[in-house]
């Protein structure tokens, strides 16, 4: 059973958490990771999710909810180590964004690895599929609704590493 910390608006915790696959409280958030993964070649890490999930088939980056009594960069070294199969360095990480949705804060992530294909190993019950694609693949994806349509666009993202905007 999956538990999740709440937050109010401003995401400050309630002091309460919320079990998954129960709809939360009104005026109530969760916490969501979401993490892009970035190799040397400038190549980003993609997994597709399972047929049986929301957006079953499309590719996304690794993500999810972040548990009770964790942080954000902690959730984001979880889901990437229980989906991918990869540890990521910590040192490596750098927080790119928050937002509000619907009913929680999402925060994007950034890390770099050179991990290959073959040393992922992926949690079959969320990913089927994974591989690194390059600025011009993910914009045809993207063009092609391949791409999970709630994320964010990357690159725009990634500007904000080396430009502060």
């Amino acid at each position: 059973m999956e538990r999740w910390d709440l937050y109010d608006i401003n995401r400050k915790k309630l002091g309460r958490t919320h079990e998954r696959g129960v709809q939360l409280p009104q005026g109530s958030y969760h916490l969501v990771v979401h993490v892009w993964i970035q190799n040397d070649k400038g190549e980003i890490l993609l997994s597709r999710r399972h047929p049986e999930k929301h957006y079953g088939n499309l590719w996304e980056c690794t993500g999810g909810s972040v548990l009770a009594g964790e942080n954000s960069f902690e959730g984001a070294l979880r889901e990437t180590k229980e989906e991918l199969g990869l540890e990521l360095d910590p040192s490596l990480g750098k927080f790119l964004c928050s937002e509000v949705r619907a009913d929680f804060h999402s925060d994007q992530w950034f890390f770099k690895s050179n991990a290959t294909l073959e040393n992922l190993f992926l949690q079959k019950e969320e990913v089927i599929d994974a591989k690194w694609v390059d600025r011009f693949t993910y914009d045809k994806m993207l063009e092609d609704n391949e791409i999970v349509p709630t994320l964010h666009y990357p690159y725009h993202l990634f500007k904000r590493l080396y430009t502060g905007d």
